[in-house]
């Protein structure tokens, strides 16, 4: 079983993960210029009836031929618009990259909820109410759930090869990836870079439990509300966790579920956040598919977002190549 401390430790990575002195800075789409070789728009999908942001890369001497396609996935606390020059060295790579919002974060339309009972008359299934949006929370559940709907989104798009489209994450998302991959057969392989796949910390310890259940509790019994957008619970990390989504959520007990897909783990030498064994490690050794492991050499957790960010997009580019560029129609 894993130390209490051990989970501290994971706790932490949470608090650096995407933050912003390791990333680009955020910067609005409209004043965005990508590089000339590379064709940059943006889209709207629906997520659950919900608007979600996406921005769409590919190479320009490409036109409208089909392209393979990678589907980026922000963690915890970031947005689309740091992904965006790993997204423009895949499209200088031949690929159409799509990334996105999750709905409540960065320039995606949120959740909304009802704040008083709907009216007893209803027409045509319609009524007016005054709602309050639900911003900048951490729900795994949510997030892999748009995830899922921005791989439907990309399918129908004229663009994409249908039959090769991979999935892209990292800290956080580095676990969506695979969550995702297990329950869709479009995903043909995933590339997941320093990421924990394990939650349920969040009822590890009879405190940590008793924590979890009570928010529970009183969120389904409408005596607590949802974090306000802002929020800094763990650590100095922008967005607070949704506790009880977090503890249905383990992707490493997918990782067996998706023998269609090509996996590459990405780690870092001298994590020093959480255990390798616990997270990419055992979410490599239970993969049942094409996979490989690849420990960048002296680096800690920091170092894929600076030094070894280079290499780290060439680990991905030479995956994606195999797996779908190379594949067979």
């Amino acid at each position: 079983m894993r130390t209490i401390a051990r989970d501290v430790s994971w706790l932490l990575y949470l608090t650096i993960a995407f933050h912003s002195n390791v990333v680009v800075a955020q910067e609005s789409a409209s004043k965005f210029k990508p590089p000339a070789d590379v064709s940059f728009r943006t889209a709207t999908i629906i997520s659950e009836g919900t608007r979600m942001a996406a921005e769409l890369f590919s190479p320009k001497a490409a036109g409208d031929a089909k392209l393979p396609t990678i589907v980026m996935a922000h963690g915890w606390g970031g947005t689309a618009a740091q992904l965006r020059a790993d997204a423009v060295k895949f499209a200088q790579a031949g690929y159409l990259v799509v990334t996105f919002d999750y709905r409540g974060w960065g320039a995606s339309d949120a959740r909304v909820i009802l704040t008083s009972p709907a009216p007893a008359e209803r027409p045509g299934g319609k009524f007016t109410a005054e709602v309050a949006e639900i911003r900048e929370v951490v729900d795994p559940i949510d997030q892999t759930t748009d995830l899922a709907n921005a791989v439907s989104w990309v399918y129908g798009e004229p663009q994409c090869d249908k039959e090769k489209i991979g999935l892209w994450g990292s800290s956080y998302s580095g676990g969506h990836v695979v969550y995702v991959a297990a329950r869709d057969p479009r995903v043909r392989a995933t590339v997941s870079q320093v990421s924990a796949f394990d939650s349920r910390w969040v009822a590890l310890d009879p405190a940590s439990r008793e924590q979890t259940f009570a928010e529970a509790a009183g969120r389904t019994h409408g005596k607590l509300g949802y974090p306000p957008p802002g929020k800094r619970e763990v650590g100095n990390l922008r967005g607070a966790p949704l506790r009880e989504k977090l503890m249905q959520y383990a992707p490493v007990e997918d990782a067996a579920r998706a023998s269609h897909c090509a996996m590459l783990f990405v780690l870092a030498e001298k994590e020093e956040l959480f255990d390798n064994k616990d997270h990419g490690q055992k979410a490599y050794d239970r993969a049942t598919g094409p996979k490989k492991l690849i420990i960048v050499p002296g680096i800690t957790h920091y170092g894929i977002y600076l030094q070894a960010r280079p290499q780290a997009q060439q680990h991905a580019i030479a995956w994606f190549d195999e797996h779908l560029k190379q594949a067979k129609d």
